[in-house]
């Protein structure tokens, strides 16, 4: 939330500000990002002017003056909001199974071979599932939530398995009082009755993918036989209305085909899921798919106005279940402090059907990125490595971005393949978030309250009532 402007000063070093602290403008005022803890406050026009000189260092800002600015936003009791030694592995909390490196579709853009990640047609089997499970449980924390998720390829090309592992994690979950969550990314094209009912019992976090309107989505989107896969999607999320998961998201994937989002958002909320959100291609086989630097310009565009939509539902009450925005918003909302872009190779890895061990579901096969099996256990040494080197104060140009806590240095793979071409988008779209959530914050402070509260009494959002 918005703070009114400290007051107290204390003293250490003096060195370049505009790593740490970000001048942003809203419609309520002029506002100060302090980057530690990704704080907002309030600013008066005088003393924007003035902080506004602090950040470049005007020939008229004394040293002392600017080590005092620094020392007033200091956390209570003198300590950042964390420390920033590169963290030390934690304990696993989730694993995702490549069940089937195998798909039925034939993206155009496909970072990943159709499921295959350079090698094979494989298939998990049953055994293997069952130890990375076992060491899942093995190496977590007692008593603590665990997640374990089901990927591709397609995963429901091998449905057999993922039936018999969610019961049988479920069954090990309760003998060791480990409550368990499950999720599934899917194409959405094979799901069945008997699926859907699973993941209601379970309350299975489902992603289903989805690039857009028919025309869009069949282009971009088919099978290997070169059929559109569009009216099979259809057909998926019918069943899954019918019996319904824990929740149902879709993942619209961004290529330089796409045109205009606003369009593709509407249509995809219009189908019944809970909530979507943009993922831009960096990485293809095909350069024609994979976004450039002009590219992102027009992104940047694109998702601002999609975001602008969503702003103005939330300021009357009603929701634009828009997930890039309203994950932005909480992160900013809760104070994010992120030296890592995500959980993986922390308390995440992701296991190939041989039973390898990965940083991620989108390195599988990637010896760069190994960390151990699930026979031999996770990789300590390789895994405290990847944290060492990719901590956001360990990277150039990360360390002096102001956006670093919000952005934690990009996609491990995407940054591998094709650097951080993406920057100056990231930016540019937490500027608006940050703005966004100045107007808000003002304007309608009940929603990142009581955000369950806000929207009840009827209100209902483009899939129906909430």
């Amino acid at each position: 939330m918005n703070l009114p402007l400290p007051q107290s000063p204390i003293s250490p070093e003096v060195d370049n500000l505009s790593r740490d602290f970000h001048l942003f403008e809203s419609a309520v005022a002029k506002h100060l990002l302090v980057v530690d803890g990704s704080r907002v406050f309030d600013l008066d026009e005088l003393t924007a002017q003035r902080i506004a000189q602090l950040l470049i260092v005007e020939d008229s800002v004394t040293e002392q003056e600017i080590a005092d600015f620094r020392q007033s936003f200091v956390m209570p009791g003198g300590y950042p909001a964390i420390d920033d030694t590169p963290l030390e592995p934690p304990p696993l909390r989730s694993l995702s199974l490549n069940v089937a490196q195998s798909c039925n579709l034939g993206c155009k853009y496909c970072y990943a071979d159709e499921g295959k990640f350079g090698s094979k047609t494989q298939f998990m089997p049953q055994d293997i599932a069952q130890q990375a499970v076992d060491r899942l449980i093995a190496e977590a924390e007692p008593g603590v939530d665990l997640v374990v998720g089901f990927m591709g390829g397609e995963p429901l090309l091998n449905r057999q398995l993922i039936h018999h592992i969610t019961r049988y994690t479920s069954q090990r979950g309760q003998e060791t009082r480990h409550k368990v969550r499950f999720s599934l990314t899917t194409n959405g094209t094979l799901v069945t009755a008997e699926d859907a009912a699973l993941f209601a019992e379970y309350r299975f976090n489902v992603s289903v993918s989805l690039d857009g309107p028919q025309f869009l989505n069949d282009q971009l989107r088919p099978t290997v036989n070169g059929r559109g896969s569009y009216e099979a999607v259809l057909r998926g999320l019918e069943v899954m209305s019918v019996q319904r998961p824990g929740h149902l998201s879709a993942r619209m994937t961004v290529t330089p085909q796409s045109g205009r989002l606003l369009p593709i958002l509407q249509h995809v909320l219009s189908l019944g899921v809970d909530d979507a959100g943009f993922a831009p291609v960096l990485v293809s086989p095909n350069a024609e798919y994979a976004f450039g630097t002009e590219e992102f310009e027009l992104f940047l565009q694109h998702m601002v106005e999609c975001g602008e939509v969503c702003k103005q539902h939330l300021l009357q009450g009603k929701r634009f279940p828009f997930t890039n925005f309203e994950t932005a918003l909480n992160e900013i909302h809760r104070g994010s402090h992120r030296p890592y872009p995500c959980g993986a190779g922390a308390g995440y890895l992701s296991v190939n059907a041989q039973g390898q061990l990965y940083a991620c579901h989108r390195l599988v096969g990637d010896e760069e990125w190994a960390m151990g099996s699930v026979q031999q256990g996770s990789d300590f040494a390789a895994r405290q490595q990847l944290l060492q080197r990719n901590h956001v104060n360990s990277i150039k140009p990360c360390s002096d971005c102001w956006a670093r806590y919000l952005c934690g240095g990009g996609c491990y793979h995407e940054v591998s393949k094709r650097g951080r071409i993406g920057c100056d988008y990231i930016r540019g779209w937490l500027e608006f978030c940050l703005a966004a959530y100045a107007e808000l914050s003002t304007y309608t402070p009940e929603y990142f309250v009581t955000p369950e509260t806000y929207f009840a009494n009827g209100i209902t959002n483009l899939t129906g009532k909430i």
